[in-house]
């Protein structure tokens, strides 16, 4: 763990020492007040709650998260320094943990910093903080999920464009594996075990479920199960790199 630590600390201290990081959380903050505001028509609602700013998270976490993920392992694959990192006396999953730590931690400072707008709903009403807390939660568990599958992708190659787009593609699928379109497509040729059994793979779903204010011990298995999957993958990329 003490490897873990290490990489977690370089690569956190890493995103602040140029300034992408820092537009990266005005561009997000931005995007959240704007949807929630503006897009969510939050005042002409007239309900003090935050079901408009949570709705836009995972539509706004399918580009934004993908981007702080693509760099992960393509840019050390393009600049050669991933080889450096190989040689070094730390174990492949330490470096991997270590990064995707990191990279969730930035995120989640981002996600904290939106905190304003929880103070402003209580200011102008009484809300259901518990559902407000139990959605962040749910939100961050899910930009984890998010990472977890662009940290895998950007191991697999060099080309941080090719790591996006591919990482946003995959996250859309498993966005929208519950929504009604696609349900009403696969139960149309599959059973209704697999139809629900592609369902529960959505993101929306578990998500939505942790949203309204119950943290069921089977969404959060989902989101922790699936970030260890694709840490795995990471892992196993990363290994066959190594022994290439």
């Amino acid at each position: 763990m003490n490897a873990v630590r290490a990489i977690f600390k370089r690569e956190f201290a890493a995103y602040f020492a140029t300034p992408l990081a820092y537009v990266f959380i005005v561009i997000f903050l931005f995007a959240m007040g704007a949807f929630t505001f503006y897009i969510g028509h939050f005042y002409d609602n007239g309900i003090a709650d935050l079901s408009a700013f949570f709705t836009y998270h995972p539509w706004l976490y399918l580009f934004l998260v993908p981007a702080i993920g693509m760099r992960l392992w393509a840019e050390e694959r393009r600049t050669g320094t991933l080889e450096l990192l190989l040689t070094l006396p730390v174990p492949v999953w330490a470096s991997v943990l270590g990064k995707f730590l990191a990279a969730w931690a930035f995120t989640g400072v981002a996600l904290f910093l939106t905190f304003p707008i929880w103070i402003t709903v209580n200011y102008l009403g009484h809300p259901d903080n518990g559902v407000i807390f139990a959605s962040y939660i749910g939100s961050f568990l899910m930009a984890g999920a998010y990472l977890s599958i662009a940290a895998a992708l950007s191991s697999a190659t060099q080309n941080q464009v090719i790591a996006f787009v591919v990482s946003v593609v995959i996250c859309f699928l498993f966005t929208i594996a519950g929504s009604p379109l696609v349900v009403d497509f696969v139960s149309a040729w599959l059973p209704v075990t697999l139809v629900n059994t592609v369902a529960s793979f959505s993101f929306l779903t578990h998500f939505d479920a942790i949203s309204t204010g119950v943290i069921d011990g089977r969404d959060l298995v989902y989101f922790f199960s699936l970030i260890a999957l694709f840490l795995t993958v990471n892992v196993v990329l990363i290994d066959l790199k190594k022994t290439a």
